[in-house]
């Protein structure tokens, strides 16, 4: 991991400087208000960052802005984009079959559908199809602006740790 320096020169790894012990954190201004972002994840924070909160129908919602990084050299949004936001919200989703434990992902799979464009907004959204013992079953889809972009579909294995 690459150290730098924060705002008063002490130097500290990638994690720390994206938010390494913040958690699920609720947002109140700008853009994102009224959603959350997993401060402590470094990569998604990197790569999104991405959003989630519970809509009006009590189902999670995930988002993010497509921005001119996130995009392809046809300037279109990279696969592995979406593949890693899919993977994102794969865990939102499954967000209550976890019941606050870890999981880490056994399977995922995606079908593209539609190009996503810079400055779309891409949203996710998903239900458990089954959640029992070890494993957790979830399928999704991704839009932009409302477009259907990916289907993806995802299994959780629950982990402990020793």
């Amino acid at each position: 991991m690459r150290p730098f320096a924060n705002e008063r020169g002490a130097r500290m790894s990638e994690n720390e400087a994206v938010g390494g012990g913040g958690g699920l954190v609720a947002l109140s201004e700008g853009e994102w208000a009224g959603w959350s972002t997993w401060q402590s994840d470094a990569f998604e924070q990197r790569a999104g960052p991405f959003y989630e909160k519970i809509d009006e129908d009590a189902e999670v919602v995930c988002a993010f802005r497509a921005e001119a990084r996130h995009m392809n050299g046809a300037g279109f949004m990279h696969g592995g984009c979406l593949m890693t936001f899919a993977d994102s919200a794969l865990f939102s989703i499954a967000g209550s079959a976890l019941d606050g434990g870890h999981g880490v992902t056994m399977h995922l799979a995606g079908d593209f559908l539609d190009p996503a464009r810079e400055g779309q907004l891409i949203e996710a959204r998903g239900e458990i199809v089954r959640a029992g013992g070890k494993t957790i079953y979830v399928v999704g889809k991704v839009c932009a602006d409302g477009t259907p972009v990916l289907s993806f579909n995802g299994i959780i294995r629950r982990i402990t740790h020793r």
